[in-house]
């Protein structure tokens, strides 16, 4: 499930159509919603992705919070950029069986110019998921941007410090949105996949 909007404003953004405009959309009420997600037949839980959902964190907390109350089992997983302050994901991780975070880069001026935002809040996301939750991480390597060895191996070696078999999902990048670089390459991404397995027991390529 998703809305609409992000804190970040990555200029290779997959889902901009959503992420950076007023998409059209329909409001559920969390009362609805839980039902919803209990009644289908053979639904496991919710996952919230498409956007950012820590922008709307009281809506899914509420909602998160509600599903539990009604139903312990049912899972709730986030896929999101990890970039939320420590207060409110502290509220919200013990109703959250997964989180699947993006870690853009291991370069602070990546995040300033690219995504907009820091790179030590999804650090620290990271770090306190990995303690509540499973956690799974995706980097997208951008060709001439963030795809060197060097930063494959920084990456790896930080989610080496915190659990070795957390996933890393090494994803490849293709032009979207405002950035026309060209497809990384295949060999790079192969050749991130042998780096990062040196420090995480756990790396898969996506997008190739």
């Amino acid at each position: 499930m998703g809305s609409f909007g992000c804190n970040f404003t990555c200029g290779f953004c997959q889902n901009h159509q959503i992420s950076q405009v007023k998409a059209p959309s329909n409001f559920i009420t969390k009362e609805k919603l839980v039902e919803l997600i209990l009644t289908v037949e053979n639904n496991i839980g919710i996952a919230f992705t498409y956007n950012e959902p820590s922008i709307w964190f009281e809506y899914i907390y509420e909602v998160s919070k509600l599903l539990k109350e009604m139903n312990e089992k049912a899972a709730v997983v986030l896929v999101t950029n990890g970039y939320i302050s420590e207060e409110p994901l502290k509220m919200l991780l013990p109703y959250v069986d997964a989180m699947n975070i993006d870690l853009k880069s291991y370069n602070n001026k990546y995040y300033n110019e690219i995504c907009g935002g820091n790179l030590r809040p999804v650090l620290k996301t990271i770090e306190i998921a990995n303690k509540s939750c499973h956690v799974e991480v995706t980097t997208l390597l951008v060709s001439n941007e963030n795809d060197s060895m060097e930063e494959v191996e920084d990456i790896a070696k930080f989610l080496n410090s915190i659990n070795n078999d957390i996933p890393l999902h090494l994803s490849r990048y293709f032009p979207r949105y405002k950035m026309d670089n060209p497809p990384t390459s295949v060999g790079d991404m192969l050749r991130a996949e042998k780096v990062a397995k040196k420090y995480l027991n756990r790396v898969s390529l996506g997008n190739i």
